[in-house]
């Protein structure tokens, strides 16, 4: 698949914080609370989870220099791996990576946005706007990425507004020593998170059509996720230290709760449009980054050659990711979604980063890693530990998960029989 190279590091960047910067960060803190038992660890979670994103940014950056095209992880297993994990990655890209994180963003604003539309279902809204970006992204690359980078530059400034508005109003409360350390529970905690900053990956997805790649992708997943590193911890230390955990513990809304501790009714409604904007930008990022993977796929003979793309926008793979997120925006419940998606996309980023792995094991010296070898390694240590926790106290959710790995190795074989026989 050919494309044009339209994308600069301004518009890469963008998309990688869109991509992250979504439903997780204000829906998470106050079932995080009710687990960790101390504001402090919440934010210490918040921590961990940016600088694994890091590590992981560090990863894909090496890999995007090796291999600067569209695809994210089904190209890169695909060429250092073995196919067979590349098609299984681009399985999960079109069900797990994308769809389904599009259905939970565009649920949550259905349900924030819900008091502005006449109380519509928070599905009806979603619906609207899944549909309403699919027709943007179908029209023009360049045009769908000025959208996206003003979305972006937008809630980046309002989210840095309400942060400086809060800093000064926030009632100072008084932290108690923090109960023991609750290792599973904190380990668990962090599936929830990486859900959070999932995206730091984003622009390896759109690398066909990102200027100078090798060295534009790179920069751009460490820039984009320091940025939102430092919005998440800001936010969240306003979230967790602006009303009494007793009334943060274990609510979704925790946004509305700590803006109405701080500036009455007004901010509350402030802070919910905020929030309905990230949402906005976020399944806009989404929309756009998702096909590009399905096109390669198509172009490359794993799916049908109607969503391969010459140039331009995918417009038939943006059609195909829309209807499943519409099939997920209908059918799962937002939980499930958040869960499910946090475990199974680990397992994808660990797979790409133990190719990186063999690539290096394999080129030597002529392939550049960060912090080599402790980078990858690091990475694959905490998401192993994720795995580990999530499998013992989700076994439900891991267990579909595992299984749509499993359906996608066998769809694998199976297409791989008939072309045998053929």
């Amino acid at each position: 698949m050919t494309s044009q190279r339209s994308l600069e590091l301004t518009s890469a960047t963008a998309l990688v914080v869109a991509n992250m910067i979504g439903a997780g960060v204000f829906t998470t803190s106050g079932f995080l609370l009710e687990d960790l038992g101390s504001p402090l660890y919440v934010l210490l979670a918040w921590a961990v989870g940016g600088l694994q994103a890091a590590l992981g940014a560090l990863c894909y950056g090496a890999l995007a220099r090796r291999i600067p095209e569209s695809g994210g992880e089904y190209l890169f297993l695909s060429r250092a791996l073995h196919p067979a994990a590349g098609y299984v990655a681009g399985w999960l890209s079109l069900f797990v990576g994308f769809s389904a994180p599009l259905a939970a963003a565009a649920f949550a604003f259905g349900a924030y946005a819900r008091p502005w539309f006449g109380g519509a279902p928070p599905a009806l809204a979603g619906t609207a706007l899944i549909l309403a970006f699919a027709a943007i992204h179908s029209s023009e690359v360049r045009r769908g990425a000025q959208v996206q980078n003003g979305a972006v530059l937008l809630k980046v400034i309002l989210i840095l507004v309400f942060v400086a508005y809060a800093a000064g109003r926030t009632p100072g409360l008084a932290v108690d020593s923090p109960p023991p350390f609750p290792a599973a529970a904190f380990g668990v905690s962090l599936v929830w998170i990486s859900f959070s900053y999932s995206g730091w990956n984003a622009a390896v997805y759109v690398g066909g059509e990102i200027r100078e790649p090798e060295r534009t992708i790179p920069r751009s997943l460490i820039l984009g996720t320091a940025i939102v590193t430092v919005l998440y911890l800001a936010l969240n230390a306003v979230f967790v230290l602006s009303a009494p955990a007793a009334d943060l513990a274990g609510k979704l809304e925790v946004g509305r709760i700590a803006a109405r501790a701080i500036g009455g009714a007004a901010l509350e409604e402030a802070v919910a449009g905020l929030i309905a904007l990230v949402l906005l930008s976020s399944v806009s990022s989404l929309v756009m980054a998702g096909p590009r993977v399905y096109a390669q796929m198509a172009a490359d003979g794993y799916l049908p050659g109607r969503l391969a793309v010459a140039s331009g926008p995918p417009r038939a793979a943006i059609a195909v990711q829309a209807g499943l997120a519409l099939f997920f925006l209908w059918s799962a419940t937002f939980e499930a979604l958040l869960t499910w998606i946090g475990f199974t996309l680990s397992l994808s980023t660990a797979a790409a980063v133990a190719a990186l792995i063999r690539l290096k094991a394999r080129e030597g010296a002529a392939l550049a890693v960060p912090g080599w070898p402790i980078v990858p390694w690091v990475f694959l240590a905490g998401v192993a530990a994720m795995i580990v926790f999530t499998a013992s106290q989700r076994p439900l959710e891991s267990l579909v998960g595992a299984a749509v790995i499993a359906a996608g190795f066998a769809v694998w074989r199976v297409q791989q029989g008939g072309c045998r026989r053929r």
